[in-house]
């Protein structure tokens, strides 16, 4: 079986295998979605969730962000790990958002990674999920650990990655394609003990049982 063809079964099978996938973290704007993607780096969706409600209810708009102080924000978000940093970059996307963007959130992925606390993931993440773009696909650690368990890419790089994703798959599938393999990979496919015997898609996968020969070191 070739990558295209495994591509396109993954096409037809995980849609129906999670018909409802979708961004778990909460938010109802652009803007606390990107601060929450932000806060998601090296924590846990369930941890932001917890910490974003009383951050969301204190700024309401970039320039709250731009305006909280260090301290105040710190305090707040310290229970999702590398407070001082996601503070700091927090605080300067809102400034950053007042001043080039009139506090509203950009819709380009140039201008999106190149805010403070940002990149090419976390613009993804906002293009996909708040403005229904697909410009690129996420590639976290469970989309990459699946990408080599499935052959779907050689390549741990996940710039990389993406390229290989990107060319495989359709464009309109592409923020849920991400949806997809992070469900499968939270819920199935996961780094230890994967579940390969209840695996929906084991028909499909070249590392089936052997799920160690692709782990990312």
């Amino acid at each position: 079986m070739t990558r295209k063809e495994r591509a396109e079964i993954l096409s037809a099978k995980l849609p129906i295998i999670y018909p409802d996938a979708h961004c778990e973290l909460n938010f109802t704007t652009p803007l606390e979605l990107l601060v929450a993607t932000i806060l998601s780096a090296q924590c846990t969706d369930v941890r932001v969730n917890k910490v974003t409600p009383v951050l969301f209810k204190r700024c309401r708009s970039a320039a709250d962000y731009a305006a909280i102080s260090q301290e105040e924000l710190e305090t707040i978000v310290h229970s999702t790990g590398f407070y001082r940093n996601k503070a700091k970059s927090i605080m300067g996307m809102g400034k950053t958002l007042v001043e080039k963007y009139g506090g509203e959130v950009p819709h380009t992925l140039e201008e999106l990674s190149e805010l403070p606390g940002t990149g090419r993931k976390t613009a993804n993440v906002v293009l996909g999920n708040a403005f229904h773009l697909n410009e690129g696909v996420v590639v976290d650690t469970h989309v990459g650990r699946l990408s080599l368990r499935l052959q779907l890419s050689k390549h741990k790089d996940p710039l990389k990655v993406e390229q290989d994703l990107m060319a495989l798959f359709h464009r309109e599938s592409w923020t849920d394609l991400s949806h997809w393999l992070i469900w499968h990979g939270r819920r199935r496919c996961k780094a230890r003990n994967p579940d390969c015997e209840g695996c929906e898609i084991r028909s499909t996968c070249p590392s089936v049982d052997r799920p160690d020969r692709f782990l990312i070191n």
